[in-house]
């Protein structure tokens, strides 16, 4: 059997006789309306989706942009970040992260994750300085940090919140969407996230009137209107025919998103009972959405190969930690700044988890793993 870890030849695959080709050809159609208006540019489409976003969030606004990473780097310049600021974030998480602080001119500060794999918010005021300006906690695999102790420890310090919910549509902490505890959140529509288009882009969200003014000259040259140049801006808007396929998407995303969990909940029920698997403790007041499902395995690269052998297109995310990658060895660290970070990079191991695998696949993926271990779950 061959488990897939994308399921993108799968998206639009009939479960059902007709069920998902209907809505494909519904998005076809869509797109072939849309051509004919030649509203390509900050389109009406574009201002439906963000308007609708804003309302699954629960925020007053969401601004499209080109990427998820542009939603970070848009964030932070906004706030006025930039040379000489320090922006405090998790070891443990994709390189966008530290790209978009990166991108501002600011500096990338790392702070260690806990055993869930999202930074250890005790150890954020220890890495805090006088030119610390934000935190940018990441919702790594979709699972949420302790926003409350975050939010605290900024409040004290006068910083400000932005958050990488990029990997995080319909996750909440404490029934709180996730990009809506600090002064901005971004996502990303990647064609893996949750709420995928057929390209790249993004949203950021805020409550804040005035941030929102300021992203949306931002993401659009600076434009005030069509004469009046108000700052010096980028071009990162959202791609109005991507917002024409997420409109038709969004819609599916909780049942999808349900999926997910529930393929979690079962590969959680199996493999805490194999004593060489460590799977992370899942808080109850956290929707995790799983778009990624990691655990920790011993000899990883042995029960990576063992699934691969058999069909089970397991990922490691990620064999070397992001601080010391080469691209931050200005930033001065060095092996053992990290030891949690460093553990996880060696063990973990990401399984199939999109919501279109089959029980069969998910009960394969199961055993395969046992098996490699000489465990019995059934």
């Amino acid at each position: 059997m061959r488990v897939p870890f994308s399921y993108l030849n799968r998206q639009f695959k009939a479960s059902a006789p007709g069920e998902k080709e209907q809505i494909l050809d519904v998005i076809l159609a869509d797109i072939k309306t849309f051509v004919q208006t030649g509203d390509f540019t900050l389109g009406k489409k574009g201002e439906e989706f963000e308007k609708k976003f804003a309302s699954f969030v629960g925020v007053r606004h969401a601004i499209g942009v080109n990427s998820g990473t542009d939603a970070l780097f848009l964030s932070l310049k906004a706030l006025g970040i930039g040379p000489g600021d320090e922006v405090i974030t998790c070891a443990e998480t994709f390189i966008a992260t530290a790209a978009a602080i990166a991108a501002t001119g600011a500096r990338p500060v790392f702070v260690d994750v806990n055993d869930e794999y999202t930074i250890d918010h005790d150890l954020i005021e220890g890495a805090i300085t006088e030119r610390t300006k934000a935190i940018m906690p990441v919702w790594f695999t979709g699972n949420a940090p302790d926003m409350e102790k975050i939010l605290a420890i900024a409040a004290r310090h006068g910083l400000s919140v932005v958050e990488d919910s990029c990997t995080a549509v319909n996750a909440a902490y404490k029934d709180r969407h996730a990009g809506t505890f600090g002064i901005a959140g971004a996502f990303s529509f990647h064609p893996l996230k949750n709420l995928n288009v057929w390209s790249d882009g993004g949203m950021i969200v805020t409550d804040d009137d005035r941030l929102n003014e300021k992203l949306r000259m931002l993401r659009n040259y600076g434009l005030k209107s069509r004469d009046e140049v108000e700052l010096f801006g980028y071009n990162s808007r959202l791609d109005t025919l991507q917002a024409v396929v997420a409109l038709r998407l969004l819609p599916d995303v909780k049942a999808c998103t349900d999926r997910r969990i529930a393929i979690a909940e079962a590969y959680d029920r199996a493999l805490c009972r194999i004593p060489q698997i460590d799977v992370p403790r899942r808080n109850p007041d956290v929707r995790h959405v799983y778009h990624l499902y990691m655990i920790r395995g011993e000899d990883r690269d042995g029960l990576l190969r063992y699934c691969e052998g058999r069909g089970v297109e397991a990922k490691i995310h990620y064999p070397l930690p992001l601080p010391y990658q080469n691209c931050c060895r200005d930033l001065g660290y060095k092996p053992g700044d990290f030891p949690r970070t460093e553990r996880d990079c060696q063990s973990i191991i990401t399984l199939p988890a999109h919501p279109y695998l089959t029980d069969d696949e998910v009960d394969y993926t199961i055993e395969t793993v046992a098996s490699f271990y000489g465990a019995r779950v059934a």
